[in-house]
């Protein structure tokens, strides 16, 4: 098994190598000439490695990725016309497509026509592209650019090489690669708090309390579990970039319905093990035998130990994890696998020291049963852990079967019952007999049953907001009594009926959309800008954001008030007819599933799949001020709003 991990780590290291060398033929230039009075227009050169080639911005439907231009913010100027070349292209046969296409080679450049609203601004935004050779093709890349517009800097040339705005291009200097790393240690540790990964906590402690009793042994296994996590946090980035398999790869995997369902099995089993009812023990084969095969099995099953956390806890950080996968899509594999080990360090590093601790427990005496009380207390919390992966099933597949009141209802009861048991009112067959109660017991009782108090109102549509990131939406919610405070007061009347409306809902009663299209038509119609929110039916942090901040009464009446809210779930499952899919611009794949469109539409335009992401736009679609991620802190998010909003009115009045 020794040669096995070190052959392991020796192609992951040969992989990380062979990755860096990236087929990446082209270099841009980024400058603007000044044309008249408050005139400008925008240059774009591409520089064009000898024997390749980048494609044309007119290119058939089913050919290759044009080449085009995003450009942010757009309330300091405005665009005149669109992008255009400059250079003229050359039309050859393209054999791997079968017509004629237009492509550059050696050099390209293109322009856009603007006129300014400031005296001095940065025109930010990206360029799409994608370069072939004879023998390969680069995926569709993204080059951010940020071309600062000011009288006595006309026409000077900003590269990507040298620009800090060009976050896509693989040439960047050391410093940036460590700031990334630092950056991703802090997502590491973060992850660990996130409510999907705590659970994972006990279990892994209760998974080494069952190991060997030999210190050097279980020391040894809680190190390879560790370096496990690492390592496949590390590979991740890779795997996706090499397989193309997309930025929305972990999404896709904490919301399907088979990753879901077997790891709500995974829980019931260690739950009911932890009732007495068997042991969880692994094949003879890995743990009997001579000394060789106890070794090996003790390897494995950390290994095996340390994936499933990974998998599971992909529910809560794939959110964090997901701009990473964005850079491998786009083809920079890099930088996100520098992330990823980053990461995985950080993430690891908690779990690594509490499976140090079983070793430890089990030289412990069990008199008194306190060991085997324990593992039943862990049975009750994964049991109401569980209880999450159905959860999603149910809300990602729109099945409307796990209201939020029979979740709540199934809490009290499991929580009740521990409270029970912990009075020693239950008794498992491991137990021993509890002739008082001591201190530490009687406030984890306390503790309990005050628990079990708190969710009750639950049950008749209090909020919860302490555990909005666990529970169901309200809206599934059968017995809820009304709430004056989130009743609507002069909603704006919305313009169509929604599309899909059946399917989804809005919080807090407020009206919207959840079709961009139709949403940007009606804000066109009533003048007003919009706010996009990229949630998820899974996503623990727009549950929280909805519950914590967009509840509060002075943020609310903004919403209701100010805004055309577009709402687009991006792991919803729901299959769109055939008129209605897409071939995305990111990976070339098609989408056929409202979850699919919508989350290829979040990565394009906004470079992450983050959720929740809130962003205000004009009603073309146009960002107004910088996306808002998770922020809990109500009074900025109300300062995001109203800057929104400001910027929109000033670029109407000019």
């Amino acid at each position: 098994m020794l040669r096995k991990l070190t052959l392991f780590v020796s192609l992951f290291l040969v992989a990380v190598n062979a990755s860096s060398q990236i087929y990446d033929p082209v270099s841009w230039d980024f400058s603007f000439e000044k044309k008249g009075e408050k005139q400008y227009e925008l240059i774009f050169t591409a520089s064009i490695d000898e024997n390749s080639h980048i494609y044309s911005m007119d290119i058939p439907d089913g050919g290759p990725i044009p080449t085009s231009f995003r450009f942010d913010t757009v309330s300091v100027f405005k665009l005149i016309g669109k992008a255009y070349e400059v250079t003229k292209p050359v039309e050859l046969l393209d054999e791997a497509f079968g017509f004629r296409i237009k492509t550059f080679s050696t050099k390209a450049e293109f322009r856009q026509k603007i006129t300014a609203v400031g005296a001095s601004f940065t025109v930010t935004g990206a360029v799409n592209f994608m370069a072939c050779n004879n023998a390969t093709c680069s995926p569709p890349k993204d080059v951010e650019f940020a071309i600062k517009i000011a009288d006595q800097l006309a026409g000077q040339v900003i590269t990507a090489d040298n620009n800090p705005g060009s976050e896509s291009d693989p040439s960047r200097s050391n410093r940036g690669l460590l700031k990334f790393f630092l950056i991703s240690l802090l997502a590491g540790f973060a992850g660990v708090l996130t409510p999907c990964v705590f659970p994972m906590i006990p279990m892994t402690v209760a998974f080494f309390s069952q190991g060997s009793v030999n210190r050097g042994k279980a020391v040894f296994k809680a190190l390879i579990f560790g370096i496990s996590i690492v390592l496949i946090y590390s590979s991740l980035g890779i795997i996706v970039s090499l397989t193309s398999a997309g930025a929305g790869f972990a999404n896709a995997l904490s919301t399907h319905w088979i990753p879901n369902t077997l790891f709500f099995a995974l829980f019931i089993i260690f739950a009911t093990s932890f009732f007495g009812a068997f042991e969880i023990i692994l094949p003879n084969k890995w743990v009997t035998g001579a000394d060789s095969k106890v070794d090996k099995g003790g390897m494995l099953a950390a290994f095996f130990m340390g994936l499933t956390t990974v998998i599971v806890s992909f529910s809560c950080t794939g959110p964090i994890i997901g701009a990473l996968l964005v850079e491998a899509a786009s083809g920079d594999v890099l930088r996100p696998t520098i992330g990823m080990v980053g990461f995985g360090v950080a993430f690891a590093l908690p779990f690594t020291v509490f499976a140090l601790f079983p070793s430890i427990m089990s030289r412990i005496p069990k008199s008194g049963g306190w060991l085997n009380s324990i593992k039943v207390v862990l049975g009750f919390i994964l049991l109401a852990f569980s209880m999450k992966f159905l959860m999603t099933i149910d809300s990602v597949y729109s099945l409307g079967i796990l209201s939020r009141d029979l979740f709540i209802a199934v809490w009290i009861v499991l929580f009740s019952l521990l409270g029970f048991y912990l009075m020693g009112k239950i008794k498992f067959s491991h137990d021993s007999d509890l002739p008082y109660i001591g201190t530490f017991r009687l406030f984890l009782i306390i503790t309990v049953f005050s628990f079990v108090v708190y969710l009750i109102p639950g049950l008749f549509g209090a909020p919860l907001k302490g555990l909005a990131s666990f529970l169901p939406s309200p809206t599934t919610s059968e017995l809820n009594l009304p709430n004056p405070s989130i009743q609507p007061v002069n909603t704006s009347v919305l313009c169509s009926e929604p599309r899909n409306s059946d399917i989804f809902d809005m919080p807090l009663g407020l009206k919207g959309y959840f079709d961009y299209k139709q949403g940007l038509a009606c804000a066109k119609e009533q003048g007003k800008p919009i706010l996009i929110d990229f949630k998820g039916h899974a996503c623990a942090n727009c549950k929280l954001m909805e519950a914590k901040v967009w509840s509060d009464p002075e943020v609310l009446k903004r919403l209701r008030d100010n805004f055309v809210i577009i709402a687009l779930y991006v792991d919803d499952r729901t299959q769109l007819p055939e008129n209605e899919w897409i071939v995305s611009t990111i990976d070339g794949k098609q989408k056929k599933t409202i979850g699919k469109i919508n989350e290829d539409l979040e990565i394009s335009k906004f470079k992450t799949n983050a959720l929740p992401l809130y962003v205000i736009t004009d009603y073309e679609g146009n960002p107004l001020n910088k996306p808002m991620p998770t922020n809990l802190n109500v009074a900025e998010y109300k300062k995001w709003l109203d800057e929104g909003v400001e910027q929109f009115n000033s670029a109407k009045s000019h």
